[in-house]
């Protein structure tokens, strides 16, 4: 496989809105106390407004760590919050690891270093679209154990974990009252709706943690999110689009609101989701206008779910629409077969032996029999007698799914073997430890002689896991133990196919993806590391149109990309390549064209801002003495090493669309670009006041305008 590089370059369609309401702070090396009291977080003595975001360190490199907090510090971010992942740290029993991505504290030392706050999300249960809600899988196995209630099993394995990070974290001397950064820790997560369905198991387990956690005496407060009855002292906050009305459960609490949703995960066979920055933007004024003190942005940087963390049917892509995107750029605006496999790989085998009799009618008339197969999930390749008879698939709703088709038999012996494949485990859900995944039948052919046979009550064979797997093929030395087809003699459009190549790292330090849209399902290896699985061939459906920010937001709002990949792009890590000579292996189930596979930089090739005139600002809050209002500004900047060129699009009065197709409205001032031009073209960052004077003039008196302008950055 021959794979060319072809160099596209991205625009980043994004206002910079996220400035608005954000502080910046200092964390210094001394100890502090951190308490609360019914207004804020209070540190040293000093109630605090903070601006937090979202930044899980094992969805990104340890080399991209610096970059990516210095851009949160940028953006205004005074904390960084992460969720601690039980299934990466312990993977059997015992056995743990804090290594690579799962450096946890690597991570909060260099969030510490920007000068920067910590929020530790201990859990341990995250959800965060994470495989198996970021439980190890051999939890499941653990003999008596029930998840999240009021379980002995479950709460030692529980506790046992929490402790361990919590002693990490003291011997690194990391709480803030230590002198480190973390000033908040979490329990759970998100159990309150668990709870009130489960009843009063789901109490006492609430109030176990709560106490079982106050007793590790952090020295900082705890939280739980979406957790109205959290026992005193912990704090209960707000997830959602919009928490203005939130209240916490006792007036001396603060009102927290720990997931502002930047946007939305995307689901493989879902359209891209869209959060317009301007109704984020307005949901934390709203917040902070009625109250509230303390906002996180999740997510801040999503990331790339590498390998097979993703939950079930969750995109490689983590990207979440979130102010820094996937690749680290400003982002201007499935029971049975877990059973076999216990998640060390997506494939089980299902195998059994057909004996059709040459008088049958069928093999005469040509009425083909019917094969049904009821599957709980989530995709079933069918071979009869070595070829692909078809492929189903479910999706992230409903991952249920029944074939039913024709097939081919003749008399003597017939090879049925079902490829069942999982896309993840549940992330979410009541007790979905015990929810399904793989072929659980009936399994019938339908058209015979007898009737319908049962071939469920057939002898059937199974097979862990594919060859290539077991071979390592995806990686350098088990890619050369094999002989591979060359040149002319590829396969393409054929299922189960493994391909390799080697590249040349393309120069400079744009982040890189693979173009993976003439694939079409499977999974990537780079160097032996695992990018992940793609799906480009399951095209997203739903409903998409024009985005606009009126109105309340939801997740099915503001989508992209129907009828295109829900995934095209794969984040490639430069940190995992070599000057030349690395190795790409693609294992491809349903069949592609390898030849169009491309590796792609990513930059920033235009910035926009998009600002009402009437845009709250924190000075506005409170009127200054002089009685003067501090006008709102609009803020370009280019990534580091880049300088605006050129105002590509420049309008003061009722712009329309959005970053990247920007068009003149009805009322335009004349003079809209003099200012951008002469305050922005040579300079890496700049501000234009968002003011009618500076635009030669009102030019729509009565009517509220705004500023939108795109910027070229080279």
């Amino acid at each position: 496989m021959d794979m060319g590089f072809r160099v596209f370059w991205w625009n980043m369609l994004r206002p910079d809105i996220f400035k608005l309401l954000l502080l910046f702070s200092l964390v210094c090396c001394a100890a502090a106390s951190v308490t609360y009291d019914h207004r804020a977080i209070v540190i040293n003595g000093q109630r605090r407004i903070l601006i937090s975001g979202s930044i899980h360190y094992p969805r990104s490199t340890p080399e991209m760590w610096p970059d990516l907090i210095q851009k949160a510090k940028a953006g205004g971010l005074d904390v960084i919050q992460t969720y601690v992942f039980w299934n990466g740290h312990e993977p059997s029993p015992g056995n743990y690891y804090f290594e690579d991505r799962y450096d946890l504290v690597k991570f909060i030392k260099v969030v510490q270093q920007a000068g920067l706050y910590v929020h530790l999300r201990i859990g341990p249960y995250v959800c965060a679209e994470w495989n198996f809600g970021g439980f190890p899988v051999w939890l499941k196995y653990v003999p008596g154990i029930a998840f999240r209630t009021d379980n002995g099993p479950f709460k030692a394995a529980m506790q046992k974990f929490t402790e361990k990070i919590v002693s990490m974290m003291k011997a690194e001397k990391l709480f803030e009252t230590q002198g480190g950064p973390i000033i908040l820790s979490q329990i759970e997560n998100e159990y309150g709706p668990v709870e009130w369905e489960i009843g009063a198991p789901g109490k006492a387990y609430t109030k176990w943690a709560a106490q079982m956690a106050l007793g590790l005496d952090t020295g900082v407060p705890w939280v739980m999110c979406k957790q109205e009855d959290a026992p005193d002292p912990v704090i209960d906050t707000c997830n959602g689009f919009y928490c203005e009305n939130f209240k916490p459960n006792n007036d001396n609490k603060p009102k927290m609101w720990t997931e502002n949703w930047t946007g939305w995960y995307t689901e493989f066979g879902g359209a891209v989701p869209h959060r317009p920055a301007e109704d984020l933007a307005f949901s934390v004024v709203r917040f902070i206008q009625n109250g509230g003190s303390f906002v996180n942005y999740y997510m801040y940087h999503g990331g790339t779910n590498f390998g097979r963390t993703a939950g079930g049917f969750i995109a490689t892509s983590y990207d979440y629409d979130a102010p820094i995107d996937e690749f680290g750029l400003p982002n201007d605006p499935k029971w049975g077969q877990v059973y076999v496999t216990r998640d060390a790989t997506d494939y089980l085998w299902y195998m059994t032996d057909v004996q059709i009799d040459s008088n049958e009618g069928f093999l005469k008339n040509g009425q083909s029999p019917l094969l049904t197969i009821f599957s709980a999930g989530h995709a079933l390749h069918v071979f009869i007698n070595g070829q692909l008879s078809g492929t189903v698939y479910g999706g992230l709703d409903n991952p249920k799914l029944t074939f039913s088709d024709v097939v081919k038999l003749t008399a003597g012996v017939n090879k049925i073997s079902l490829l069942s494949v999982a896309v993840g485990l549940p992330n979410v859900g009541l007790h979905f430890e015990t929810w399904n995944a793989g072929v659980l039948g009936p399994v019938t052919l339908k058209g015979l002689n007898e009737g319908t046979r049962d071939l469920s009550k057939q002898k059937w064979s199974y097979k862990i896991g594919l060859k290539g797997e077991s071979s390592s093929l995806h990686t350098v030395s088990g890619s050369t133990s094999v002989d591979w087809m060359k040149g002319s003699l590829l396969a393409t459009k054929q299922p189960l196919k493994w391909y390799k190549t080697t590249f040349r790292a393309p120069e400079g330090n744009d982040p890189l993806a693979l173009d993976m849209n003439s694939m079409g399902k499977g999974q990537i290896w780079i160097n032996g590391q695992s990018i992940g699985r793609h799906w480009p061939g399951y095209k997203a459906h739903g409903g998409c149109g024009d985005c606009s920010y009126a109105g309340t937001y939801t997740d099915k709002k503001c989508r992209t990309n129907c009828g295109e990949a829900s995934q095209r792009w794969y984040h490639v890590p430069r940190s995992w390549l070599n000057p030349s000579g690395n190795l790409l292996v693609v294992f491809e189930e349903w069949g592609g064209d390898p030849t169009g596979i491309s590796l792609v930089k990513r930059t920033a090739a235009s910035v926009c801002a998009d600002i009402f005139e009437g845009q709250p600002t924190l000075k506005n809050w409170g009127m200054l003495t002089t009685g003067r209002v501090n006008r709102p500004k609009a803020h370009l900047w280019c990534p580091p090493g880049q300088k605006i060129s050129q105002i590509k699009f420049a309008s003061y009065g009722l712009p329309q669309g959005t970053c990247g197709s920007f068009r003149e409205g009805s009322c335009h001032a004349h003079k809209s670009y003099d200012a951008p031009q002469r305050k922005c073209v040579g300079k890496q960052s700049c501000y234009v006041t968002v003011a009618p004077e500076v635009f030669g003039g009102d030019p729509c008196p009565g009517n509220m305008k705004k500023l939108s302008v795109e910027a070229i950055c080279s």
